[in-house]
């Protein structure tokens, strides 16, 4: 592994938690945080690097530590403090723009201190890394767990240490994260993978995707969610094409193909189809689902967020195999609801995308905590 550190710099935040304008059904988190602004993983295709994400020095080298963080974090999550408690769901740690487990967690243990106090609030954990260290936590993240519930995830590109050695040069190996994967299985934690970005041409054939579902099989891991490699243009991809160039000379001019200008870097809709398609197929044999699935955090969310959540992961699974959906519009329309939903039994045709087929599955998940229909096309 592979790190230049040239400065880290202390300020002091003026807030922490992150609030969604509605909840994340790809995490299931209504809040976010980053305790690091920069990230010494240095991720080549990592769109941190971006201009608009306004991260200063130089990406990969450069880290800004939010050293008053856990000061704010405690009055942010104590209810004492709050007209409105904060909403039930998991809370994300981890961020966009530094990794929570990055070198330099060993030093300021900022992450650590704020699972300490995820305990003491009684609030469920989900966390995204790319880092081995999470394992340093396992104790804590064992007693939130216990308490209301723990998910540890890992984000991957592939599963060949080589190709990772690449793209990923502050990173542990990948074998290493699914040693640290299978860990934290093994004493009953949640975990999940996030296949993502794959890097077009690279890592994004089925012999690469297939590899990972079944070292994620063996592990028997309990979702593996999919994402393509956005491209801004600008710095990210200026830095990303030079590597690639150097390591893959003759996939440079394919990138051209795919990535037209899109002002959030992403790419074609044929090649996007084409890859979660791949995606699709090979978890759908080995069985694994491809959202967090309804069994984490059931018992966990608000009905309206429940439905919200089942609803948007529906949308996308019909999505990926090329069907249209109405859910997500649906889901859209209930997440502006003032109201719970167990309310207006009988009412729901009123709502915005809301058809027979969708009002069925809203009074299955309000009765069950989830929907059979889902739960098929989770695996299926």
């Amino acid at each position: 592994m592979y790190i230049n550190v040239m400065a880290i710099k202390e300020v002091e935040a003026k807030s922490i938690l992150r609030k969604h304008k509605k909840i994340d059904s790809w995490f299931v988190s209504c809040y976010g945080m980053n305790f690091y602004r920069g990230c010494l993983h240095n991720c080549v295709y990592c769109d941190g690097r971006s201009e608009g994400y306004y991260v200063d020095g130089e990406f990969g080298k450069d880290v800004i530590v939010k050293i008053n963080a856990i000061e704010l974090l405690r009055r942010e999550l104590d209810p004492k403090r709050k007209r409105v408690p904060l909403k039930r769901c998991f809370i994300m740690v981890g961020g966009g723009v530094g990794d929570s487990y990055q070198p330099i967690e060993r030093r300021y243990k900022l992450t650590r201190k704020a699972l300490e106090l995820m305990y003491e609030y009684d609030f469920p954990v989900s966390v995204l890394t790319k880092s081995t260290l999470v394992e340093r936590d396992f104790d804590i993240i064992k007693k939130i767990d216990e308490k209301q519930r723990a998910i540890v995830s890992f984000s991957l590109s592939s599963a060949d240490d080589k190709t990772s050695a690449i793209f990923e040069p502050g990173v542990p190996a990948p074998s290493e994260r699914l040693k640290t994967l299978a860990f934290f299985k093994e004493k009953g934690i949640a975990c999940g993978i996030f296949l993502l970005p794959v890097i077009p041409f690279v890592t994004d054939t089925s012999e690469v995707i297939e590899k990972v579902m079944e070292k994620a099989s063996n592990i028997g891991i309990d979702f593996i969610i999919f994402g393509g490699m956005t491209l801004k243009q600008g710095r990210q991809q200026d830095f990303f094409l030079g590597v690639l160039k150097k390591n893959y000379p003759e996939l440079a001019p394919k990138y051209r193909e795919i990535y037209l200008g899109d002002k959030w870097g992403s790419t074609t809709k044929e090649y996007n189809e084409s890859i979660h398609r791949i995606f699709d197929e090979s978890a759908t044999k080995y069985k694994i689902p491809k959202r967090i699935p309804s069994r984490l955090f059931k018992d966990i969310l608000s009905e309206n967020d429940l439905v919200i959540v089942i609803l948007e992961q529906t949308d996308y699974l019909l999505k990926i195999k090329g069907a249209k959906s109405p859910y997500g519009y649906a889901a859209y329309s209930i997440s502006k609801l003032k109201e719970p939903l167990s309310t207006m039994e009988g009412d729901f045709r009123k709502i915005k995308g809301v058809g027979k087929a969708t009002e069925g599955i809203i009074q299955e998940i309000l009765k069950t905590g989830s929907s059979s229909y889902y739960e098929k096309l989770l695996i299926g």
